[in-house]
């Protein structure tokens, strides 16, 4: 009874870490627009570092990692935030919540196949196949927009977006062993102070060979820009690191992985209502598809082969 409470606990965090998800390509889309990625993503990760760091400050949480423990935990941030998030706000600068939301979609096919090699995770005929029905709603959007809308600087956009998927479903494999060593804020921890000291620098070396180094708080003054930053470096950030975290303690990678897909269905109802993205009939059929496919993955067991 205990460890069928526990799951349940780890499926709200997979749902509630897709449902962040799905709201922060919005709020990147409106930082973009204020300042230049590399500021932005400095400015989130200070947030989120400071955020994560009160309860260690505080003394709620104690610090039992060492030295050598973090340099195992460094190709992790390098995964997640680093790359993920580098590919992600520079793709949506040419590319729409929606389609960034729908992209995330595919992050359960690259996870499939990095925890069957490296975790030996084996999964059903039937969970192979959910899956990939979850992906033909990907692909069916996209068959259904065809060629409109589609140019060289979207299409980068769509191919850094994928690049952010491919580098997230590396971060799920990576981070399954580590959760069951370490705690989720321990990781989440280093992996906020990895991303800030990565953004920081690079944007003050932009800043330093632009001379534009005044600049670098200007967004600040916009108070939708603070608002925006406060939810990507805060719920977006360390939210989605803890609940994952906590989320593949207790359930294999191929699972919380799928959940991304429900990320899809808010990103392109945030998008439609909030930045006024299209919306069409093609986008609801496969957002059902993709939900159907959600579902039959996460019926019965994935089983871990053991040699």
């Amino acid at each position: 009874m205990k460890a069928k409470r526990v799951n349940v606990a780890a499926y709200i965090a997979a749902i509630a870490y897709a449902t962040i998800i799905g709201f922060s390509f919005l709020f990147v889309k409106l930082t973009v627009v204020a300042a230049h990625p590399l500021d932005v993503l400095a400015h989130r990760f200070f947030i989120g570092l400071v955020a994560v760091s009160i309860p260690f400050l505080f003394g709620w949480v104690h610090i039992r990692f060492t030295v050598r423990d973090i340099w195992r935990m460094i190709p992790l941030g390098l995964l997640s935030p680093v790359l993920f998030f580098a590919f992600q706000t520079y793709g949506l600068i040419n590319a729409s919540s929606s389609e960034a939301g729908i992209i995330q979609a595919t992050v359960p096919i690259f996870t499939l196949l990095l925890a069957s090699y490296f975790l030996k995770e084996r999964t059903s005929l039937f969970q192979k196949l959910s899956l990939m029905l979850s992906v033909a709603g990907v692909v069916f959007i996209f068959l259904m927009k065809g060629g409109s809308g589609l140019n060289a600087a979207t299409l980068e956009g769509i191919s850094l977006l994928l690049l952010s998927a491919v580098s997230f479903a590396g971060y799920s494999v990576l981070a399954r062993p580590l959760t069951q060593k370490y705690a989720p804020i321990e990781l989440t921890l280093i992996t906020m102070g990895m991303g800030f000291l990565v953004f920081l620098t690079a944007s003050l070396v932009r800043h330093t060979a632009e001379g534009t180094i005044s600049t670098f708080f200007q967004p600040f003054t916009h108070p939708m820009y603070v608002i925006a930053l406060l939810y990507l470096g805060v719920v977006s950030s360390v939210g989605t690191t803890l609940l994952s975290s906590f989320a593949l303690s207790r359930l294999e990678a191929s699972k919380v992985s799928v959940f991304s897909n429900f990320s899809t269905l808010i990103s392109i109802t945030a998008g439609a209502f909030i930045l006024h993205e299209d919306l069409t009939i093609y986008h609801v059929i496969g957002s059902i598809i993709i939900i159907a496919g959600v579902l039959g993955t996460n019926r019965g067991k994935i089983r871990v082969k053991t040699s």
